[in-house]
């Protein structure tokens, strides 16, 4: 226990940026708790083979707790396209579970240079406006209706996100609506963090080595704090959105996506 309470004040500080982001752009937090978690849990002695794997399942496991907030509110606006849902919830979760044991097999340091090369993805998105591309007037359909959730659960999962940064800009292309994609997203997220996390509670369970609180790669107390914070901070982040210009925002995080990231690199 003695090892987690020193970190608390830079987890709760993760966890409220998290929150605000989540909130403010529509984020999840993995993307900007990652890199904090592995920083921590470094420190913390986890087997550095395993670091970015302890980081990215606790990711998962933080965003059942701030996803399932999200989906009620978008719910309650019927911005959530259950037809979307149905159509992919199984893909997603195969993807998920799929990317969970791929990442089992990976090193830290190639996990962290996956996690980069996806990040800077997302940071390209946030700062390019890519919302008025389209590919098609609705999502594909036929075998290649598999292709897209499958990946978008797949690589989330692997990367420790809940899926927006790549299933909001995949929906939009396909001329979805973007407060439907949003609120649909949030809802898949749930289904990548579920399905992801037990991936990696199955993979790490015989893991030795590991600190105390741990279940599989999970570390559950780490993740009862950020989240506890990052579902706190979310409505604030949701109010400020309605009155500051998304675009600048979006531009803005972008730039610490970058920063955060290589410092991630640097750090391991």
């Amino acid at each position: 226990m003695e090892q987690i309470l020193e970190h608390i004040p830079v987890l709760l500080g993760a966890g409220l940026v998290a929150g605000f982001l989540a909130g403010l752009l529509g984020i999840g937090g993995g993307i900007v708790t990652i890199p904090v978690l592995v920083l921590v849990y470094k420190k913390m002695g986890v087997p550095t083979e395993w670091l970015m794997h302890v980081a990215i399942a606790t990711s998962l496991t933080i965003i059942i707790a701030t996803n399932s907030s999200s989906v009620w509110a978008h719910h309650r606006k019927r911005s959530v396209d259950w037809s979307i849902v149905k159509g992919w919830w199984l893909m997603v979760a195969a993807g998920a579970v799929m990317g969970s044991f791929f990442a089992k097999g990976l090193k830290t340091t190639e996990l962290v240079y996956f996690f980069a090369t996806l990040a800077a993805f997302v940071a390209i998105k946030m700062i390019l406006p890519f919302d008025r591309w389209k590919l098609g007037k609705e999502l594909p359909q036929g075998l290649y209706r598999f292709l897209g959730p499958s990946c978008i659960g797949f690589f989330s999962a692997v990367m420790g996100i809940g899926g927006g940064s790549f299933s909001v800009p995949y929906m939009t292309l396909y001329s979805v609506p973007i407060h439907r994609a949003v609120g649909t997203a949030s809802l898949i997220g749930l289904v990548i963090s579920v399905s992801g996390g037990l991936g990696y509670l199955v993979g790490g369970w015989n893991v030795e080595g590991m600190p105390l609180g741990m279940v599989g790669f999970i570390h559950l107390p780490s993740a009862l704090v950020v989240a506890v914070a990052a579902v706190f901070m979310a409505p604030f982040g949701a109010k400020v959105a309605h009155r500051l210009p998304k675009a600048a925002l979006s531009i803005i995080f972008g730039i610490f996506l970058i920063v955060a990231t290589a410092k991630l690199i640097n750090a391991v």
